[in-house]
């Protein structure tokens, strides 16, 4: 039976942590996984790392499919910029940084490399929405925040939204 885990929401400074590599593939890693994707299917969300639910390891869970049915895991993700490649604007949201929304710019093509739960290494070089969720999600395990893309004016306004909008709960 998975659980809803507790997402920490921004500026929660334990959002900064970087992530630890996965040395152990086991019964537990495949819990958090299952865990992950209930708690962000159930916040409606398209991926979550495992940063955001207070796990300081590097594990994502994402789904892109429109019936929400297809769970990817990415375990000890990692990723390089090609060498050709530009950059694309993406609006982007974060379940950290609820009711905000950002253009950012990525790169459009990455070399991604990761493992499985069964820690089998796998590359790929994603594209379209599922290369710009990787990246955010990558973000958050080096505890970078799409905030970081944005000015600190911009950001300060949405941290006191926030601390504002969460502290009343």
């Amino acid at each position: 039976m998975s659980k809803k885990l507790k997402i920490l929401i921004f500026p929660d400074p334990k959002l900064r942590t970087v992530a630890k590599k996965v040395e152990k593939f086991d019964k537990s890693l495949k819990k958090l996984s299952e865990d992950m994707l209930f708690t962000m299917y159930d916040a409606n969300g398209i991926g979550l790392a495992a940063t955001q639910v207070d796990r300081h390891i590097r594990l994502v869970v994402m789904d892109l499919s429109e019936d929400r049915n297809e769970p990817l895991v990415f375990v000890n993700p990692e990723y390089t910029v090609a060498e050709k490649h530009s950059l694309v604007d993406f609006e982007e949201g974060c379940l950290s940084i609820p009711g905000f929304n950002q253009n950012i710019a990525r790169p459009d093509k990455i070399d991604l490399t990761w493992q499985d739960l069964d820690g089998k290494k796998h590359n790929d070089a994603p594209e379209g929405l599922l290369n710009i969720c990787i990246q955010h999600e990558i973000d958050h395990l080096e505890g970078k925040l799409m905030v970081d893309y944005i000015s600190a004016l911009k950001r300060d306004r949405v941290r006191k939204r926030l601390l504002k909008e969460f502290n009343r709960k």
